[in-house]
């Protein structure tokens, strides 16, 4: 019999129910995939010079630094019919379909910024809360395979969405290329396509997975004690204390994330320009070469996302008999290995092997270091603190896209596969600071049975 005053703990989830509550990230990661095999293209297409492509991306990843953790701190205090997590997920869902089906039609710069804008931060409504709800839902030692779940979904994801316009030119006839200023009809179809998926996919979490109760929430984490409900500026407040008082694993993690995420947009923002330039040997996005080249990027992005999905079932096991620290070091030095090697390759068909790399270090960096910062958050404040940790997503997303197109055009005269260069050196940079972070893994908490039942019976917990 357990004492009424003891704090209870979450009940173990079957490998169906965890499944469940990630199946929503397949569809986030169309619309993130769709962005980032072809948002550049589409700049290039509408007119955009080289080192303006950088710019053009800018406003995306400052709008998650301002949305994450004002989402996160929302979702910390929303009670409702749908969950707690869960009515984020549905608007951000509906929001970013609806920007992936009117994206297409941007005939000017100007308005597919603007769409990117939007898009970004509809990406963001939906994305922490899912990270977040993983951290609720699971107990510590089944965290690492929840987040390896998620990072298979978004290996899943993004495979389907990066390769759709080149299946639908290849296999279904599509036209990959368009007059000038129009964007090519298979873009625009998989764009369509990833809104449906999008969409979908978060619908089935949403449908699938019972959070706690808030009564059980607070039973389970806190003992009771409750965050408390605050106007905007009492939670701009909060959001800055709580920015302030990070725990010190979280700091440690900061400078991991934030040079592993710069090499991460040098690779998305600069590929479809290395590529279609040191190896196809065009500039002109009007030409059937140049459009080869820019699908072939979709099929390498698709690679790497698919070695990773792979690859992330793997990463748990290899964790318990290592360290999670040891697992995400050597994947980041993989990665960095993958981005500096598509220099030295002139067969687009062995860029495919770099793709290894980049795919081994995109798994580690989507679960090991949610999994490492979970055990050291305030579990009443997850929310708040997954937001606050995509700080260190975006702030390199804007070093990148204020500095990188300088670069291009005063030190790399305008070849782009030297940013793929800086982008893996950053990585190597990442996999060395991994040593000084702190992780507390969880492995000596104990559950009991009676516990875990009692809890599992409570929500009616199904498959």
């Amino acid at each position: 019999m357990v004492a009424q005053q003891t704090t209870l703990t979450r009940p173990r989830l079957n490998f169906w129910q965890i499944w469940n509550m990630s199946f929503g990230f397949l569809g986030i990661q169309f619309g993130f995939a769709l962005q980032n095999a072809n948002m550049s293209r589409i700049f290039q297409t509408l007119g955009a010079e080289l080192d303006e492509i950088s710019i053009l991306w800018l406003a995306a990843p400052t709008t998650g630094l301002l949305v994450q953790p004002v989402i996160g701190y929302m979702s910390d205090r929303t009670w409702n019919r749908l969950g707690r997590r869960k009515p984020y997920f549905l608007v951000g869902a509906i929001l970013a379909s609806l920007t992936l089906i009117v994206m297409p039609s941007a005939s000017v710069l100007w308005v597919a910024a603007g769409l990117l804008w939007i898009l970004d931060a509809s990406i963001n409504i939906s994305m922490e809360p899912f990270r977040a709800l993983v951290a609720d839902m699971l107990p510590p030692a089944q965290r690492t395979t929840g987040f390896a779940v998620q990072s298979f979904f978004i290996g899943t994801g993004v495979v389907v969405a990066s390769a759709l316009p080149w299946v639908l030119n290849n296999w279904f006839g599509v036209s990959n290329t368009a007059p000038a200023g129009e964007i090519p009809p298979s873009v625009t179809w998989a764009f369509y396509l990833g809104a449906f998926a999008f969409i979908t996919a978060v619908v089935w979490t949403v449908v699938r997975t019972k959070e706690y109760p808030p009564e059980m929430f607070h039973s389970i984490h806190d003992n009771g004690q409750q965050v408390s409900k605050a106007g905007f500026m009492d939670g701009f407040r909060e959001i800055m204390g709580d920015f302030a008082r990070m725990p010190k694993t979280m700091i440690q993690l900061a400078f991991v994330q934030y040079f592993s995420w710069l090499a991460l947009f040098a690779m998305w923002l600069y590929t479809t320009a290395a590529v279609t330039n040191h190896i196809y040997g065009t500039t002109d996005t009007t030409s059937k070469l140049y459009n080869e080249g820019a699908d072939w990027v979709g099929i390498l992005f698709a690679a790497y996302n698919g070695f990773a999905a792979i690859l992330a079932f793997l990463l748990p096991p290899l964790a318990r008999v290592t360290s999670r620290k040891t697992v995400h070091a050597i994947s980041l030095i993989a990665g960095g290995i993958g981005l500096a090697s598509m220099y030295f390759i002139q067969d687009p068909d062995l860029l495919l092997l770099s793709m290894v790399g980049v795919g081994l270090a995109w798994a580690s960096i989507l679960s090991m270091p949610y999994a490492i910062l979970a055990g050291s958050l305030p579990p009443a404040k997850m929310g708040i603190y997954m937001g606050i940790f995509n700080f260190f997503i975006v702030i390199p997303q804007i070093t990148a896209a204020a500095v990188l197109g300088w670069f291009v055009k005063n030190v790399f005269n305008d070849q782009a596969v030297y940013v793929l260069i800086a982008g893996g050196v950053s990585m190597f940079i990442a996999a060395a600071l991994v040593a000084v972070v702190k992780d507390d893994d969880g492995r000596t908490t104990a559950y009991t049975e009676a516990v875990r039942d009692t809890i599992s019976k409570d929500l009616k917990i199904k498959p």
